[in-house]
């Protein structure tokens, strides 16, 4: 993890202890761009660090703030000064400070004010209502922007500025379907939509014909891409991997992810990385290295990944 960006946004699920696994199992030349349909916070992307990218996303908070960045709009300066100045009404209000803050995001929709309630809120969730409304409780820390905590912050603002500032990088917000119709062969598109069951709450909801659809434009798309899903945990097992992904090559990873308020709710889950090509773990004395090769499927191939019924 000492060599893992992190970003200033947190969100439920974020792949932050599981990049250099990830990061082993892309294999692209990048003489297309970095698609992410589903781009959330960019751990993943803004750890590779490509020199085009399109990051794409559903929930038009967190585009708005990355944009910005990207746009110049919000410097590493602007996000200091807006934190001290509002962990001051924090420290002094707590979270009576707090709730006026999300009114004032809800009403006015401020990158800012995002932020704020990201890294103040109940364990950094990004949860929004059926109204389109910000509803994460307060996180009951009323000093938590410390000096030190908000020099971590604009240290991580700070990294992906001056990323955006280096290379050719888009936000846009917009359905995975539109992002997926732009997609060039020599691209490469990483996935990590929300997972059925889960993540649920984060701006809308993900289910079945979303599943089945993604499916049909990735394996059609022309390029190649990594998906990363979940397969199992001690309760049941991810019914799509063996439904429509197990045509393509799995590996696996034991996670752990803790959302809850207590230790005990940090459960272990087995996450699954899908990628229409083949990999190879090869061993040598310094460790070991990952080959891949393109998959070629016959055109018989269709929805299901074979023919007949799933």
């Amino acid at each position: 993890m000492a060599n893992v960006l992190i970003p200033p946004i947190k969100c439920q699920g974020i792949k932050s202890k599981l990049v250099p696994w990830i990061k082993e199992y892309i294999d692209w030349d990048e003489k297309g761009r970095w698609i992410e349909p589903f781009s959330g916070s960019g751990v993943v992307g803004f750890n590779v660090g490509p020199k085009r990218a399109l990051f794409c996303d559903n929930n038009p908070h967190i585009i708005a703030f990355y944009t910005q960045i990207n746009l110049d709009n919000i410097t590493p300066g602007d996000v200091r000064s807006f934190l001290e100045e509002e962990g001051k009404h924090l420290s002094q209000y707590g979270k009576d400070y707090y709730y006026q803050v999300r009114d004032r995001f809800n009403e006015h929709h401020d990158p800012l004010d995002f932020l704020f309630l990201n890294r103040s809120c109940f364990n950094g969730v990004i949860r929004f209502n059926s109204k389109g409304e910000f509803n994460v409780p307060f996180g009951h820390k009323p000093e938590r922007f410390s000096k030190s905590y908000i020099t971590k912050i604009v240290n991580q603002v700070k990294t992906v500025h001056q990323l955006c500032q280096l290379n050719e990088w888009e936000f846009l917000c917009q359905d995975f379907r539109e992002t997926l119709s732009v997609v060039k062969d020599e691209d490469f598109v990483y996935c990590d939509p929300p997972y059925v069951g889960r993540h649920t709450g984060y701006f809308n909801t993900w289910g079945d014909a979303n599943e089945v659809e993604m499916f049909e434009r990735l394996q059609s798309c022309g390029c190649r891409f990594l998906l990363s899903t979940w397969h199992s945990n001690e309760h049941r097992q991810n019914p799509y991997l063996e439904r429509l992904w197990s045509v393509f090559h799995v590996v696996t990873r034991e996670h752990f992810y803790h959302v809850g308020a207590k230790e005990s709710n940090r459960k272990p889950m087995l996450e699954a990385l899908v990628m229409n090509y083949e990999t190879e773990v090869i061993g040598n004395d310094k460790g070991h290295y990952v080959q891949t090769r393109f998959l070629e499927f016959p055109a018989e191939y269709q929805i299901h990944g074979r023919t007949g019924e799933c």
